[in-house]
């Protein structure tokens, strides 16, 4: 039983040091959502290098999930790999929509 109160005054000590609030890192948030545009402008720039072509390299990663298909120059395979395929689309979905649309 004085485990369990010893417990309650530990927690009941943390949450008047400690404010309850959500903080948010909102420098954070935007390099997350430019994370995708980053990776996919630097594996175009080193598959480019490479002389290869940067559109059909992506498109068959993206299709096939091979990471074959993207250079290790530069680390661009190593980068594309850390994203999901589907948030690269999605990059590349909202990029064409927006400049179509003028948005």
């Amino acid at each position: 039983m004085a485990d369990g109160s010893n417990k309650q005054h530990q927690n009941a000590q943390y949450s008047q040091t400690h404010n309850s609030q959500t903080q948010k890192f909102s420098n954070f948030d935007k390099e997350l959502q430019s994370a995708p545009k980053q990776v996919l402008l630097t594996v175009h720039s080193a598959l480019r290098e490479k002389g290869y072509n940067p559109v059909n390299q992506i498109v068959g990663y993206i299709l096939s999930g091979d990471p074959t298909y993207i250079t290790s120059h530069l680390g661009a395979r190593s980068l594309i790999c850390k994203l999901e395929r589907d948030e690269l689309l999605e990059e590349l979905v909202t990029f064409y929509l927006d400049s179509v649309l003028g948005d």
